[in-house]
């Protein structure tokens, strides 16, 4: 797959599907910059996620992290929605590739300059608390009031607690590092599965020699568990088109995929090595593989 030229479309669909480990001197250059265009507009947005997680922990970016990770709450600090396009087109104002994916609970601006993806989670409040992707439920006051840290010799702002948040998103065990594969299931395990409204996709589940597995469990993260039929295919609800995090299990196989772009009414293919697969086309291991299945011909 192409890699593109760094700050364009192709270049983020690269880093979506393959997440190689970002540049942490473009990194820190954009992050700085970024955060200099939200403070202009008057955006109080905090580090999420495994930015969050370096930044708390580490004090610096993780070594094989992939992305930064910003979350910002609509109707709070005087954001609305309109806010998100206003700032999409500031980030494009000063150079960057920027594109507004919608969710049920979130709009995510992900960005691009230099090869590294900066995204920024726009978290709409449900009641007394927010939904964080890939479907982790928590409380509004953690981000609100958020804390103020020293990071990368700037204040940023994280969720607050951050102990207690970083616990709530990656189990009581986060200040002990996890490699890529493995902190993905630890996310995906916390997040109850529940019947959702919405329209159905079709995915089929084919072993490693292409034969389709019958009874394969596929869980779509912060959804329902739905099984394969005789001919590998299962019927998967989703709330409307996003990124969506799934496990698919079956007698001697488990895996957690963990960024897939799922569409209502789509086919999609799952096939048992995939994940492999598009590990050695991007060169080696990476990050999190993204946009593992295929679609259906």
């Amino acid at each position: 797959m192409n890699p593109g030229s760094g700050n364009d479309q192709t270049t983020l669909d690269f880093t979506l599907k393959y997440n190689p480990p970002m540049d942490h001197e473009a990194a820190e250059r954009n992050l700085k910059h970024i955060k200099s265009i939200l403070d202009s507009l008057g955006v109080v947005f905090m580090m999420g996620s495994g930015s969050c997680l370096g930044a708390v922990r580490d004090g610096a970016f993780i070594p094989w992290d992939d992305d930064i990770d910003l979350v910002t709450v609509l109707g709070v600090n005087g954001t609305t929605e309109n806010s998100i396009d206003t700032t999409t087109e500031a980030f494009r104002a000063a150079g960057y590739h920027a594109d507004r994916l919608d969710g049920t609970g979130s709009s995510t601006v992900m960005t691009m300059r230099d090869g590294v993806r900066v995204s920024l989670e726009w978290l709409r409040i449900s009641g007394d608390h927010v939904l964080t992707y890939p479907g982790i439920s928590l409380p509004t006051s953690m981000f609100t009031q958020p804390k103020e840290i020293d990071f990368l010799g700037e204040r940023f702002n994280v969720p607050n607690p951050p102990e207690e948040y970083l616990a709530l998103k990656y189990g009581p065990e986060w200040q002990t590092p996890r490699r890529t594969g493995e902190y993905e299931r630890d996310v995906v395990v916390k997040v109850p599965s529940v019947e959702i409204e919405g329209s159905p996709c079709w995915v089929r589940v084919l072993d490693e020699s292409d034969n389709p597995v019958a009874g394969a469990e596929i869980s779509l993260v912060g959804g329902a568990t739905s099984r394969t039929d005789a001919q590998g295919y299962a019927e998967v609800t989703l709330p409307g088109s996003y990124y969506f995090a799934l496990m698919i299990r079956y007698p001697g196989h488990e895996e957690v995929l963990y960024m897939e772009e799922l569409e209502p009414g789509g086919r999609f293919v799952y096939r048992a090595g995939s994940m492999a697969a598009a590990r050695q086309e991007a060169g080696g291991e990476t990050g999190t593989i993204g946009n593992v299945m295929t679609r259906e011909e």
